[in-house]
């Protein structure tokens, strides 16, 4: 044995360990499968999805005979197999005709969804397409359009059929290379084509069909919005029918800078409230009627009718991804209580993050899945060890308060990262505006809603509404005042891709693994807290147009343009942690900043017919197609990237970084690469 004779016992202490603790660990190896499937730069084929999943089921046989040491490794390579195959396989299941081209003219359509976008105006999705002399082969399944110009004349209706005359596109890619893929998260909505329209909306159908969870959910935001007008009938909305296009974005802006955004989401918080006064009204009726208590099982009855509601409540707010994640994990803690097993358990949260994994893999790249599994495992982690550890939160009459405090501070901390990588801000009164909002929303806001609910039919809701109203003015107050307060919203730099897998799997470590070396897991989270201090943005940055350009300097980004590509312009300077606004990032600019940066823009046909010579320039930026064209350019040409709109529509965005004396160019295709989503 050698040098391993005094250490090889102590590792197979460690080892033995584990034993009975490592069920939580199987949606963490399935979530590696699934991160790898999205990492690759080629899509893999069929038969090689096809043989991953062979594979899983083969490992999984043979582990199911291993012993102590190969048992749990053999089921940790199926279980990766096993999420590659089944992203792979809803990246197919999902798939569609995506518009290849730019439509301008008339389009017919059902709609199936109703929102506002980033510009604050009305979107309407639809399915059932009809687009003019287009292939219904070739015809999205889904398209997305944002109405412009006076639609006062119009107020849409879940199931109608309308006509309108709009601009349509393919979903962009990443605003820069790195960044969010908008592609990809069109593919798994099904949205072949996004644009707009400045025209009226005609409605041709009223009663297209279906959509009758659509059409009530609907129907009751409008009856809610007025029982209660204004901000505060959106708000009541929003947490009781998901639908948002009532909120305005200074609201929704107020509410991201106090981190009181989660909320505005129907997600954990709303359905563990519901189902939580559910399940707790029923206890207690049962309780009160002793004949009935004594002879039926009122605990698991009352969980079962607690289901119940959150399934109703699942389909009234149209099933959105975060609340089917809500539901899923709800339902896995009624069930444990129907099955007399402990409800907040690492194990139930491993089996609600297995279900969800396998309906949805791409969940895993979202904000929503990330945070609401990383607030949960960390509240269930500190409370079991301060249980375990035999720990009373002070007198019994404070109990209430501290255990609110401490929830608020464990979701916080552990959600805080995952926030401020997605949204470049950390909220640095969000404690704060959450220890006084929160228990608000548990103790008047969702009881009031439920009850509104239940009296709708009597006509008699606006009681509740108005109790309920209460607690919602009080909660947009905080929020405004929380917004208002200095150094409330804290800019953030984004990390590079390999910051959150890194504090995530550390963190899981230290959660999961049992026994001191779990201290082990600080050496991922320490790595990824530094690799993220040391974040390296662009020198430069042109979007895939080629019409807007931000180059750094050392008051921050300068842009080309103080207006057009506003949301591109408001991403570049969120990734930067930069709080500038587009006017400011504008007056940094001077036409020298790009000759200063290797960079020579030439604008007009007339500029880009003349021969294209590098000059000691590293990149030179043509708004026309030239002739001869790039790929057919002049020997001297080869010193320096030529980038046109015909070369950016194949590379997409383009970022360079300094590399030492020289530049690096990075293109948005060379970090997505080729996949399902963005080779149609």
């Amino acid at each position: 044995m050698g040098i391993w004779h005094p250490i090889w016992p102590r590792i197979e202490a460690v080892w033995l360990a584990q034993r009975g603790a490592l069920f939580p660990w199987v949606p963490v190896g399935t979530a590696c499968g699934v991160a790898t499937y999205f990492a690759l730069l080629r899509e893999p084929s069929v038969m090689a999805l096809w043989g991953c999943g062979g594979g899983a089921l083969v490992l999984a046989l043979l582990a199911a005979r291993g012993r102590e040491w190969s048992g749990p490794l053999l089921w940790a390579v199926a279980l990766m197999l096993a999420g590659f195959a089944l992203a792979g396989l809803r990246a197919h299941l999902v798939a569609g005709p995506v518009l290849g081209w730019r439509y301008y003219g008339p389009v017919e359509g059902r709609i199936v969804g109703v929102d506002r976008s980033a510009s604050d105006a009305l979107r309407l999705t639809l399915d059932r397409v009809v687009l003019e002399r287009t292939d219904p082969a070739r015809t999205p399944n889904r398209v997305r359009v944002s109405l412009h110009g006076d639609q006062s004349h119009f107020t849409p209706r879940a199931g109608e059929r309308v006509i309108l005359t709009a601009h349509l596109g393919p979903a962009g890619g990443p605003v820069e290379p790195g960044g969010f893929d908008f592609q990809r998260h069109a593919w798994f909505l099904r949205l072949g084509a996004v644009g707009y329209t400045r025209t009226p909306v005609l409605r041709l159908d009223a009663g297209a069909g279906g959509q009758a969870l659509f059409r009530a959910r609907m129907a009751l935001s409008q009856h809610v919005q007025s029982r209660l007008p204004g901000q505060t009938g959106a708000f009541a909305a929003a947490i009781m029918t998901g639908d948002r296009a009532g909120l305005s974005l200074s609201t929704l802006e107020a509410m991201r800078i106090s981190n009181l955004a989660h909320l505005l989401a129907i997600s954990g918080l709303h359905m563990g409230l519901l189902a939580g006064f559910v399940f707790a009204a029923f206890r207690l009726g049962f309780a009160a009627v002793p004949r009935i208590g004594l002879r039926l099982p009122a605990k698991k009855l009352s969980a079962f009718l607690a289901l119940l509601a959150g399934a109703g409540y699942l389909g009234l707010s149209g099933g959105n991804v975060a609340t089917e994640r809500a539901f899923v994990m709800v339902a896995v803690m009624l069930g444990a209580v129907m099955l007399e097993r402990r409800a907040f358990s690492l194990r139930a949260v491993a089996v609600a993050a297995m279900i969800v994994l396998a309906l949805q893999p791409e969940a895993l790249l979202g904000p929503g899945f990330q945070m609401s599994f990383a607030a949960t495992v960390g509240l269930v982690a500190v409370f079991g060890w301060l249980r375990d550890a035999g720990w009373a939160l002070g007198p019994r009459w404070l109990r209430p308060v501290l255990a609110v405090v401490i929830s608020s501070a464990v979701a916080g901390a552990a959600t805080a990262p995952v926030a401020a990588a997605h949204f470049n801000q950390y909220a640095q009164f969000g404690l704060l505006a959450n220890l006084v909002s929160v228990p608000l929303m548990g103790v008047l806001v969702m009881p009031a809603a439920v009850l509104a609910t239940l009296l709708l039919p009597l006509g008699l809701d606006w009681i509740a509404l108005r109790v309920m109203e209460l607690g919602l003015r009080w909660i947009l107050g905080v929020a405004e005042w929380v917004a208002a307060l200095d150094g409330a919203r804290v800019p953030v730099v984004a990390p590079g891709p390999h910051v959150l897998p890194l504090l995530a799997l550390g963190a899981l470590f230290i959660v999961l693994w049992q026994g001191r070396t779990r201290i082990l897991g600080a050496v991922p989270v320490v790595v990824g807290v530094f690799l993220w201090g040391a974040a390296e943005r662009p020198v430069m940055i042109v979007s895939d147009t080629s019409g807007l350009i931000g180059i750094m300097t050392e008051t921050g980004r300068a842009l080309n343009k103080v207006s057009g590509g506003g949301f591109v312009a408001q991403n570049w300077l969120e990734n930067d942690g930069d709080a500038a606004t587009r006017e400011a990032a504008f007056e940094r600019w001077s036409e020298d900043l790009a000759l200063a940066n290797g960079v020579r823009i030439l604008a007009g046909k007339d500029a880009a017919a003349k021969p294209i010579l590098c000059e000691g320039a590293k990149l030179i930026l043509i708004s026309a197609t030239p002739e001869p064209r790039p790929e057919s350019a002049p020997t001297q040409n080869r010193d320096c990237w030529i980038s046109t709109p015909d070369t950016l529509r194949v590379t997409g965005s383009l970022a360079l970084y300094a590399d030492g004396s020289d530049l690096r160019l990075v293109t948005a295709r060379d970090l997505s690469g080729a996949r399902l989503w963005n080779s149609q």
